[in-house]
């Protein structure tokens, strides 16, 4: 899986979902239509609870209820719209791949060949259950025979092209402060559940007790020696790591995690583990310069490595093999992989059928476990090819450039008009806002999979060889120069994001509604996508991407004075969010999320300028009663429409930088001053914020 060290990625909003069954008005009807999919303008005034005041909680008034109505499905551990959309995705690429595997053959030549064979080779469930554990037998072998800590160090170098663990991550990327070369980054890393709150935290002391059991489940499977006592171990193993290891919020600071060093400067900060033997294996034994990322904790964590018995490190390896190959393996393994990561974790309480994790095994994406199992490095831009053929016309991709246009043109016009900015820093941030590539749909350039060996009947296989060829393509641009046409993204994911090539983007799948809808009421369409394009672009801005100039080098660009300001700014909005506390005990973490906080405060923002200004001085017209500003809020809020489990919630507040979705509404609009003129919202209402306490960064 590639890293990316300044992405600003927002993966949760389209995080899974699960409970009873959700009913066929709340499926979006893939079928094209001049009407619009929800309601008669765009907005499903049904799923609103507008008897509410708009003021006590936007986001029950836009989608009160819906959320009293929907029960999140069974094999879902949250259900969304955002998650309706990603349904209809994953019926296409169904029927796109179930088509290709009628043309497979055994070893194909064709990408949809390939394609097809992946996903015959995963359906094959005869063949996967005979083989149970077997399937990996060379690998434990391996593991079994390295008797000392360098050649295990040596096997972790492998983990971005097998199924492989390490405890220090290496990924490849832009250098943030070369963007014209990349650079190898290596990271902390080393534990198996999401956060080291985890570990360390007596609320989450159920999940590490049953992630114990799960690892010597999975060794027990394995067949490998002394099984129990081993897992015990592994836990104590990670554990000792996790209290070596920086936080999230730590993490997030690009210039603390911004330390390039020579090969020799890395072994005297870290002189307890084998970096030669560990960056050979991942195909860069000529490197001599690498960025690392939690400087403090790399000497920690070789130390705690370097005091921990051969045996254990066996173990541990020979569990994050199992765990990252166990959907690929036989029922037993995938029954433990779903208890553990979707139902004790996330709180999913079903299985997905087996043809829906199949399409992820092929297409990339993960399994309602995290990206810890997302590897774009199957065929996920060979499926993206096929997908964007069928399902992306030339309109949509016009439509969205010209919004695209008018997003930036407001995000001009209001940098230009801050009060709080001198010019000088202005002038730096209109000039990097100017430099932005907008990517819509899919890839100009397609990938080239001819170097992948597929077989129909090698599922392990298959993923292996593809992890491989995937990992030696990012090695072999080494050291550049960059690839500006460079995507981080397939164009069947719902998702898009800033990246390090001072791009944004945005692909095909998440262009649908509610989202965007060619024939829904434009100002619908400003309030979902046009904020969520301009989020993407105040990322460039927030906490962390102000600090990268306008030639993608991070670079402090600021007047010391307007840097003091922002900080300020930022931080009286991050402890408006950190007062938020979505389950008892369970509250959101204001520096964790304060780059998407950041950013969906001025998207929606700068959206309701862009809505303005595309109005070119006509009064917006009135819809159902509802005044043009009061759509594009309700867009907002519909398209954050969604619910998830309190595993899930208790998840995300600890390990992920968005904020739960009611707070991606009530949090951003509370803070915009045509909310309340649009909604007459009063001082005695709950989200009221006296003016002069409301947040106004961009």
């Amino acid at each position: 899986m590639k890293f990316s060290f300044a992405s600003f990625v927002f993966l949760l909003a389209a995080f899974a979902g699960t409970a009873a069954p959700v009913s066929d008005a709340d499926k979006p009807n893939p079928t094209e239509s001049p009407k619009p999919q929800y309601g008669t303008w765009g907005f499903d005034s049904a799923g609103a609870d507008m008897a509410k005041k708009a003021g006590d909680d936007f986001f029950r008034f836009a989608n009160g209820a819906w959320l009293d109505r929907v029960q999140i499905p069974g094999d879902k551990p949250a259900y969304s719209l955002r998650l309706a959309m990603t349904d209809t995705t994953e019926q296409r690429l169904h029927d796109l791949i179930e088509e290709a595997a009628k043309k497979a053959e055994n070893k194909p030549a064709t990408t949809e060949g390939k394609v097809g064979a992946f996903y015959k080779s995963f359906m094959d469930e005869a063949r996967i259950e005979k083989a149970g554990a077997s399937a990996l037998k060379d690998k434990l072998a391996e593991v079994q025979s390295a008797k000392t800590r360098e050649t295990l160090a040596a096997i972790m170098g492998r983990q971005n092209a097998d199924f492989h663990g390490g405890i220090f991550g290496v990924f490849i990327d832009v250098d943030v402060k070369d963007p014209k070369r990349y650079a190898v980054y290596l990271g902390q890393q080393g534990l198996g559940l999401p956060d080291r709150d985890y570990y360390l935290k007596p609320d989450f002391a159920a999940q590490k007790e049953k992630y114990q059991a799960y690892a010597a489940q999975l060794l027990h499977l394995l067949a490998w020696p002394e099984a129990d006592k081993r897992a015990a171990e592994i836990v104590n193993f990670e554990t000792k790591i996790a209290e070596a290891s920086w936080t999230k919020a730590q993490q997030r600071d690009p210039l603390a995690t911004y330390n390039p060093m020579s090969m020799a400067e890395l072994e005297t900060l870290a002189p307890n583990f084998s970096w030669r033997p560990f960056l050979t294996q991942a195909g860069l034994d000529k490197l001599e310069r690498v960025i690392v990322a939690e400087k403090s904790a790399f000497p920690k964590i070789a130390a705690i490595y370097a005091e921990t018995p051969v045996e254990t490190l066996q173990a541990w390896q020979a569990f994050n093999i199992a765990d990252h190959a166990a959907p690929y393996l036989s029922k037993a393994f995938g029954d433990a992989l779903f208890e553990m990561r979707n139902k004790t974790l996330s709180g999913q309480k079903e299985q997905q059928v087996r043809w829906k994790r199949g399409v992820h095994a092929v297409s990339g994406g993960d399994y309602g476990a995290g990206d810890r199992y997302d590897r774009v490095g199957n065929l996920g831009w060979a499926v993206g090819q096929l997908y964007s053929a069928k399902y992306f016309p030339p309109a949509a991709k016009a439509k969205i450039e010209e919004l695209v246009a008018n997003l930036k043109v407001a995000m001009h016009a209001r940098i230009q008009g801050l009060d709080w900015m001198g010019e000088a820093t202005k002038v730096e941030a209109l000039k990097k806002l100017d430099t932005y590539n907008i990517k819509v749909g899919y890839p100009d350039k397609t990938r080239d999979y001819s170097k992948v060996e597929v077989r129909d009947d090698d599922l392990v296989g298959n993923v292996c060889r593809a992890a491989a060829v995937d990992w030696a393509f990012y090695v072999q641009r080494l050291p550049g120069p960059v690839d500006m046409a460079d995507w981080g993204m397939t164009p069947q994911t719902n998702d898009a994001y800033n990246g390090s090539l001072r791009d944004i983007v945005f692909p095909a799948g998440i262009l649908q509604p509610p989202m965007f809808d060619a024939n829904a009421d434009a100002a619908i369409n400003y309030g979902a996508i046009g904020a969520v394009i301009g989020h993407e672009l105040t990322h460039g801005f927030d906490d962390q991407g102000r600090k990268f100039d306008a030639e993608g080098k991070l670079h402090d660009w600021w007047t010391a004075d307007d840097a003091k300001t922002f900080e300020a700014r930022a931080a009286v909005l991050g402890a408006q969010y950190s007062k938020f506390e979505p389950l008892p005990g369970a509250k959101v973490n204001g520096e964790l999320t304060m780059g998407e906080n950041i950013a969906d405060l001025g998207g929606l923002t700068i959206a309701l300028d862009a809505y303005r200004a595309s109005l070119k001085g006509k009064p917006a017209p009135v819809i159902d009663g509802l005044t043009g500003d009061q759509r594009v809020f309700l867009g907002w809020a519909q398209a954050w429409r969604g619910k998830l489990r309190d595993d899930a919630i208790r998840r995300q507040v600890v390990s992920d930088p968005h904020s739960p979705r009611q707070y991606r509404v009530n949090g951003v609009v509370r803070n915009i001053d045509a909310w309340y003129e649009a909604f007459q919202v009063k001082p005695e209402e709950k989200l009221f914020v006296d003016p002069k306490d409301r947040v106004r960064i961009w």
